[in-house]
């Protein structure tokens, strides 16, 4: 308990799935959450959750592509709690299963604009309040379609996933100076409401087992623990890490 205490965290992409499950386990460390997503609702209610425990959130609307819309986050953080210490860049557009005969250059602008330009808007937001703190703690969610290759989804999940990877590395370096450390998270299988399709199938519910050391799906809250450590200063020597949680899918 109390590892968050006396932080203000932004998180993305927080109604539901692994955004939610983080926004509850990093306030019930003690830290102040702005609960965000593009369905203001839902992030309302995740906010509400997180209050009637006792603990402190807030919530606000949030399309990630829009730089006013991050700007208006980040002062409603400012205004509520005087500060952001860490960023967790949750939203993001699932892959979907597509092959290059169907796939458009408007899924891919789409993929591009929610999954990477989503995550460089919100470094830009925060940084200049995270340099006049003197420091902070961006985690990036990525996928390990970012680091491996999945047949027949969208060619431009993995490439803005692997993206991910890239703009969270070269943002570790270039922001160390500052001590805003930047990390990724690159989850398998977890069952979360984006991941629902696959659980339709038990034929392809086999399949993807088959190949998960650990024979199951992840839950949203083990992704928040990586989370947690990522944010807290119990990582305060870890930057341009990447952390994968896949049950050792991507060990074979």
């Amino acid at each position: 308990m109390n590892r968050m205490l006396g932080k203000t965290v932004i998180i993305t992409g927080a109604a539901s799935g692994m955004g939610a499950a983080s926004a509850r386990r990093l306030a019930l460390e003690g830290a102040k959450v702005l609960v965000t997503d593009l369905r203001e609702d839902g992030a309302a209610q995740v906010a509400a959750e997180i209050r009637e425990q006792g603990l402190i959130a807030d919530h606000a609307r949030l399309d990630v592509t829009r730089e006013d819309d991050w700007q208006a986050a980040v002062d409603r953080a400012l205004t509520q709690w005087r500060q952001v210490n860490v960023l967790v860049n949750n939203a993001g557009l699932p892959g979907t299963p597509e092959t290059w005969d169907q796939a458009t250059l408007d899924g891919l602008s789409q993929l591009i604009a929610l999954n990477l330009n989503g995550q460089f808007l919100g470094i830009k937001a925060v940084l200049p309040h995270m340099k006049k703190a003197g420091g902070g703690s961006i985690v990036n969610m990525s996928s390990i379609a970012g680091m491996i290759c999945f047949p027949n989804l969208h060619p431009g999940y993995g490439a803005s996933k692997g993206a991910n990877r890239l703009l969270s590395k070269g943002a570790a370096v270039d922001l160390a100076a500052f001590g805003i450390r930047v990390n990724s998270v690159h989850p398998g299988l977890i069952h979360t409401p984006q991941s629902a399709y696959l659980f339709e199938d038990p034929e392809i519910v086999k399949a993807v087992l088959s190949k998960i050391p650990l024979s199951r799906p992840g839950k949203p809250e083990e992704v928040a623990n990586v989370v947690l450590f990522l944010a807290s200063d119990e990582s305060s020597y870890v930057t341009g890490a990447e952390l994968v949680v896949d049950g050792g899918y991507t060990t074979l």
